[in-house]
């Protein structure tokens, strides 16, 4: 039977309603036991025994891959939407077909950059909180109408980012080289970054990682940013430098944000982010619903079977 490693956390939260799926396909599934990711060191000593991989953010670096190939690993499926963690050259030299699962989750992360937006602005967390401890607090928001917005990235999250904040009636200016103009541009300002920074009451980084825009939320941007800006990150944490957001934090400068993602994760017990009030901390959850882990779960099922039916001449 053809063994398929499962590393990613949504997928391994609803295993039990793909047992049939992996059985009708001859596949024996194994469920990783991991509250984020697989260490390399991990990897490199199991990987060898499984066909296949279903990956989530674990590393998937050259030399996981070189175990992995010596083994019998054959074919794998990134699951989601970023793919910053996998080693394509790799693959590519190894002759291991490796596809991710595209266009999952707009709706779902956009979702949640819309609540974070709101919270930052309503401060409902606080008064949640407040509440449970028996104190009456009546927080002064600010109101979303009016307010400029800059959204960092133009795929699939980001246009329904996009939608979201028009019905809120920002003013939104949107970054992405990479995007063409089309009948939804007129919701917003397309601009190079990191034009009109300065007048961002909130900045929302929706954008996927490379080598090339790690840490562009620097200390050098957020100097030029508006004092009491707000920033919500749902893309990938490496993409702030969070040395850079503490400073910003302290001085003002940086009046609240909302962090979807780390620059390492789980975020470290000792991390200096976490003494921060301002801070709304979420744990890398934006696509998790029960029908998106649905829909892209079985896409992924799908994709690594018909790697191996090829690779196996099944």
């Amino acid at each position: 039977m053809i063994k398929v490693l499962i590393s990613c956390p949504p997928m391994i939260k609803q295993k039990e309603s793909f047992k049939d799926a992996f059985s009708k396909l001859g596949i024996e599934p194994t469920w990783a036991n991991v509250v984020q990711q697989y260490t390399e060191t991990e990897l490199i000593e199991i990987l060898p025994e499984f066909d296949g991989w279903i990956i989530g953010d674990d590393p998937c670096t050259r030399d996981v891959l070189l175990a992995g190939k010596k083994g019998k690993l054959r074919a794998l499926v990134k699951w989601g939407i970023g793919v910053d963690n996998v080693d394509f050259a790799t693959c590519s030299e190894l002759g291991i077909p490796v596809e991710n699962t595209p266009n999952m989750f707009g709706d779902e992360v956009a979702d949640l950059a819309m609540a974070y937006i709101t919270n930052l602005s309503r401060f409902v967390i606080d008064v949640h909180i407040g509440v449970k401890k028996k104190d009456w607090l009546k927080p002064i928001g600010s109101s979303l109408k009016d307010k400029n917005i800059g959204i960092i990235g133009l795929g699939d999250i980001g246009l329904n980012i996009v939608e979201r904040v028009a019905a809120a009636k920002m003013n939104i200016f949107a970054y992405d080289p990479f995007y063409k103009s089309n009948k939804n541009s007129n919701n917003f300002e397309h601009l190079i970054w990191p034009r009109k920074i300065e007048e961002l009451d909130f900045l929302i980084i929706a954008c996927s990682l490379t080598k090339e825009n790690k840490h562009m939320i620097n200390k050098e941007i957020i100097d030029k940013l508006k004092k009491g800006v707000k920033i919500v990150n749902v893309s990938r944490g490496p993409l702030i430098d969070e040395r850079a957001l503490e400073e910003g934090l302290e001085s003002g400068i940086i009046s609240g944000a909302a962090l979807d993602v780390y620059e390492n994760e789980p975020l470290d017990v000792n991390s200096p982010l976490r003494a921060f009030e301002q801070i709304i901390f979420g744990t890398h959850n934006g696509s998790n619903t029960f029908e998106a882990v649905q829909r892209t779960s079985h896409l992924a099922i799908s994709k690594i079977s018909s790697f191996l039916a090829i690779s196996n001449n099944l």
